[in-house]
């Protein structure tokens, strides 16, 4: 039975791949290579790969910087960072942008989107790491003291590694979401595949050289994807009990106290501040600036509506196939956990037409419904979901799944009265990542929800497109407002935020 539910997520999963396979087959391999053969290829190749390996280094790097400076020093006001070094995951990329680039057209190309996206994109490190240095056994660090072990050697050597997980699971959610990056990535003026397709989907209606480029993307996803799984390993990272109940004593900054203070201080400004400032200057002075009242509550509830459940369809998903894959693991849960991954990759309006073919083909009744987009929903967000869970499920120790069916309790009784209580955290923050995904995303919306149905994203771009600023400010505005509950569980002091405690045993 959970075998049959993973593998029909899987399935669902794979209907964008098996929708650029059909189209690649019917155009043939010589049209292929010569779609592909060409020197604008070869120029977003560069720049897609270019900017995810800079954006996965800097958001790693990043991310981890700022998660031992709050978690492992006397920074003052480590509490009031935090929560403030969170909140750019409510700001959406692509309000980012329009922050940057209402304010100075002169922002743009790999320089302008590197500093957006990084901007944009760092708290998905920086949240799994707090949360692993929270819970990470002081006694390991003081160990390697003891044996003469340098600060700096004592991290490399055994902290960084216990942050491995958190990091990769991190920085592949970056790569992944790059490489789908549309609305940031366009105002900002970069080319990427992404970028090209829908270009060649909207203005040229060429849908073979589209879903050539569909295919490249699904190749550097699968590599993504291999390079994850082969430095992950097979380690587990689970342990009964939590160890002392205490923390490691902050590091002392020293002089480097102020300069350090100045430097993340800096990162909040221009990840939060800037954005802050653009949103309320063109509410205040923009010329065409509005507030209709109707069509923004209009928007406002069907955001609402759809991310909700999305949230609840996406991460419900998510448990079987993380359920294979950490309490039987073997090729098979590992092909249909790595199935979960590949769509993340395509842009919204591959994944959207791959369900407008499916659904007028095989179940027509579906077509312009909400279902269905609730199932593009799941499609493209399921790797959030995925990743959260099973940090949460690795964490909890397969012994005690022994010792309840020692009492007598089935595996269903054992999953809902031991495994599953133990994993809430997880579940609430997969959900919350993914509501925080849905509400902003723009154009398998736009191509899938059913007539007469708008959310704050999709007048947002209808309006930031069209360079009227104010009035895509009120739009952009509710769609921070709208992202800060989800924030606000994120950043939870006990939450495993995206990753959690995971320790070798």
């Amino acid at each position: 039975m959970l075998l049959v539910a993973g593998a029909t997520v899987a399935v669902l999963a794979l209907v964008p791949l098996a929708y650029v396979a059909s189209y690649v087959v019917a155009i043939g391999p010589v049209d292929l290579w010569q779609l592909l053969a060409r020197p604008r290829i070869a120029e977003l190749l560069r720049n897609t790969i270019t900017l995810a390996l800079a954006c996965m280094a800097a958001t790693s790097v990043l991310g981890v910087a700022l998660a031992v400076l709050v978690e492992r020093t006397d920074l003052p006001g480590r509490r009031l960072w935090h929560g403030l070094l969170v909140a750019p995951l409510a700001v959406p990329a692509f309000v980012n942008g329009y922050a940057w680039v209402s304010l100075d057209r002169g922002i743009n190309g790999f320089g302008g989107a590197f500093a957006v996206v990084t901007l944009s994109y760092y708290p998905l490190v920086y949240l799994p790491v707090v949360a692993m240095l929270r819970r990470l056994d002081p006694a390991l660090e003081e160990t390697a003291f003891s044996l003469g072990h340098s600060r700096t050697r004592t991290f490399r050597t055994v902290v960084l590694p216990q942050l491995r997980p958190a990091l990769l699971g991190g920085a592949l959610l970056v790569g992944l979401h790059l490489l789908a990056e549309f609305g940031a990535l366009s105002l900002l003026r970069f080319p990427t595949f992404t970028t090209a397709i829908y270009d060649q989907y909207g203005s040229t209606f060429n849908g073979a050289a589209a879903t050539a480029m569909a295919v490249v993307l699904v190749l550097l996803c699968l590599v993504l994807l291999l390079a994850d799984l082969r430095l992950r390993g097979d380690r587990r990272y689970a342990r009964v009990g939590r160890g002392a109940a205490r923390t490691a004593v902050p590091l002392a900054l020293g002089r480097w106290r102020l300069p350090l203070l100045a430097t993340v201080g800096g990162v909040v400004v221009l990840a939060l501040g800037v954005p802050a400032f653009s949103l309320l200057r063109w509410l205040v002075a923009g010329t065409s600036t509005e507030f209709p009242v109707a069509e923004l509550t209009e928007a406002l509830v069907a955001t609402l509506a759809l991310a909700l459940a999305g949230a609840v369809v996406t991460t419900l998903a998510a448990i079987p196939v993380v359920w294979l894959a950490v309490r039987h693991r073997g090729w098979a849960s590992t092909v249909i956990e790595r199935s979960t991954y590949v769509a993340n990759a395509l842009p919204g309006i591959v994944v959207g037409l791959a369900l407008v073919v499916a659904s007028l083909r095989l179940v027509p009744v579906v077509y312009q419904t909400a279902g269905l987009l609730v199932a593009a929903y799941a499609i493209l967000f399921l790797p959030r979901a995925v990743v959260t869970v099973r940090a949460g499920l690795e964490q909890a120790p397969v012994v005690l799944d022994d010792v309840s069916h020692s009492l007598g309790l089935g595996p269903l009784a054992t999953a809902r009265r031991v495994t599953l209580p133990l994993i809430a955290p997880s579940l609430g923050a997969g959900a919350a990542l993914v509501f925080l995904a849905i509400s902003t995303e723009l154009t398998a919306t736009l191509m899938l929800s059913p007539i007469g149905t708008s959310t704050l994203a999709t007048e947002f771009w209808s309006a930031s497109s069209e360079l009227r600023y104010g009035a895509a400010a009120p739009y952009a505005l509710l769609l921070v407002l709208v992202s800060i509950p989800a924030t606000v569980l994120l950043m939870r002091a006990d939450s495993p935020a995206a990753q959690t405690e995971r320790v070798p045993a």
